[in-house]
């Protein structure tokens, strides 16, 4: 588990208004559609596929805004393409890297969530799922970053030495 500060990103991305028991009709079919609408419109792809949730704090049943993401080296002046684009902030989070079926995410999350409060850093309500290898036909072997974002003021109060200069905190659990 790591304390760190994602650096800007810039996304081409789809965004909707959804619920927990909604997002399987989203699993890989936008994916597709993003990386077609990448290469149609000549996007140079940098990284893999992003899930980023915002407002969503814990109750399955509750709406939420969820942008499926790929990051893309740059955004050109002229898009034509068939999504939005975006150059999304530097992020402040808590991450962890989860292998296994998505299944058993939630556990990472609970994980995660303890770690935040035995610590007193404050989440904020952006999570990111990143998915670094994804392999439909043996869900054990799918590897996936979860980052749970915290508030500025928690990175800083956690991630400063005493000379004022920002390090990278490894936790290990």
């Amino acid at each position: 588990m790591q304390v760190k500060e994602v650096k800007p990103i810039n996304f081409l991305f789809f965004r909707t208004k959804t619920r927990v028991g909604e997002l399987g009709r989203f699993v890989g079919i936008i994916a597709r559609e993003l990386y077609r609408d990448a290469a149609l419109n000549d996007l140079e792809v940098t990284g893999p596929l992003y899930w980023n949730y915002f407002g969503f704090e814990g109750n399955e049943s509750n709406p939420f805004i969820l942008e499926i993401a790929i990051p893309v080296a740059e955004i050109p002046a002229v898009y034509h393409g068939k999504f939005q684009l975006k150059r999304e902030e530097s992020f402040a989070c808590v991450s962890m890297v989860h292998e296994g079926s998505w299944f058993d995410l939630q556990q990472n999350y609970l994980t995660i969530r303890e770690f935040l409060s035995v610590r007193g850093i404050e989440p904020c309500a952006k999570n990111r799922e990143i998915y670094l290898n994804i392999d439909f036909m043996n869900p054990a072997a799918n590897i996936t970053e979860i980052q749970v974002g915290i508030k500025d003021g928690s990175y800083a109060m956690f991630n400063t030495t005493p000379a004022g200069r920002r390090t990278e905190a490894v936790v290990t659990i």
